[in-house]
């Protein structure tokens, strides 16, 4: 438990101070954001804002987690270090992408086959590495079952595990970087789902099937390798970004970019691979899903039919030339998101209370 204090104490706390470093450093290079010309007019106004703020709060992460560490005197587990390296690896996409369009003056960063390669070398490394490292009971950080709030039927075999979690990577880093599109969108978002993530890893914990004699009912536990290290990883994540929130919010002082997107996206994916519940991710990042699916299905109408369904996609921005402000967008739609989260965490403790 003083792990999980620590770790989300010390990323608020380096967030907080060290993003306005980042603010000066990045704007005297002068690396601001590019803003679309067909985009909401009011958006015209914030072209220049530094970008690459996920710097801060992928940084923040990495060190609160090492000095809850050290603090602590706990050792690393496999399962928070994996997610960490996935983490960081998109944000390493993420950085080359953000880079590329602001020192090489080229509006869409990477190429598309350059980024996706970048993505894909990172998520293979991940879903392979999440299937080795068994414990004494014989629990990888990952499962070759899919699983809800816990597995479920049979093993799907390593190969369509690493593209199914190739495809749970990817659909959230993008989820993620379609939603950041208005000032603390994104970041609130995302600082629900991962405390709901700490929630998960210390209540599964408590509930550990490595601990089954000590508990009321045996049968209703889980097979989760490392879940209070997944809470540590989750509370230092959600520290960090609500710190970097208190710059984003509007007006933000500085934008996460791809950097921040991409990392934010890899880490919510694996958390829920490593925790077990990958397809409850669905309905706690709700809004990251929602807001994907409206791409989706704006890109699926027009070339089918010729015409749109919304006046923009991704979705927030329909409601923009819907002639809402953006605050106004921001709250109402984070409000949807905690909605999202409080569902999810009920279906949670409601799959564990009925094996009870």
């Amino acid at each position: 438990m003083r792990q999980i204090l620590f770790a989300g104490a010390i990323g608020l706390f380096l967030t907080l101070i060290g993003t306005p470093l980042l603010i000066k450093l990045l704007a005297r290079k002068g690396y601001g954001q590019f803003i679309r010309d067909d985009g909401p007019r009011g958006h015209h106004g914030k072209r220049g804002t530094p970008t690459m703020g996920g710097i801060a709060f992928i940084l923040a992460t990495l060190i609160a987690y090492a000095l809850a560490k050290v603090i602590t005197g706990e050792k690393p587990s496999v399962s928070g270090l994996l997610v960490l390296f996935l983490m960081a690896g998109m944000g390493l996409v993420g950085f080359l992408d953000d880079y590329i369009k602001i020192v090489k003056q080229r509006s869409l960063g990477l190429r598309a086959k350059a980024k996706m390669a970048g993505q894909l070398i990172v998520g293979i490394a991940f879903a392979v590495l999440a299937l080795q490292f068994k414990d004494v009971r014989g629990n990888a950080p990952a499962s070759t079952k899919l699983s809800f709030v816990q597995d479920f039927g049979w093993s799907i075999g390593p190969v369509l595990f690493v593209v199914w979690a190739l495809f749970m990577i990817l659909a959230m880093s993008n989820g993620v970087n379609l939603t950041d599109g208005l000032d603390g969108l994104a970041t609130g978002a995302s600082v629900m789902v991962f405390g709901a993530y700490t929630f998960i890893g210390l209540w599964q914990f408590q509930e550990s099937c490595a601990d089954a004699p000590s508990l009321t009912n045996p049968e209703a536990c889980f097979e989760v390798r490392d879940p209070l290290d997944l809470a540590v990883v989750a509370a230092a994540l959600m520290g960090a970004c609500f710190g970097f929130l208190w710059w984003n919010t509007s007006p933000a002082k500085i934008f996460m970019g791809d950097t921040g997107s991409l990392a934010l996206g890899g880490a919510l994916a694996g958390l829920a691979i490593c925790s077990r519940t990958e397809f409850l991710m669905a309905l706690l990042g709700g809004l990251f899903v929602l807001i994907t699916m409206s791409v989706v299905i704006q890109v699926g109408s027009f070339k089918m039919t010729g015409k749109r369904v919304f006046k923009m996609a991704p979705l927030q921005h329909h409601f923009e030339l819907k002639g809402w402000s953006e605050v106004l967008v921001v709250v109402r739609f984070w409000i949807i998101q905690g909605m999202c989260v409080i569902i999810g965490l009920g279906l949670f403790y409601a799959g564990w209370a009925a094996d009870k």
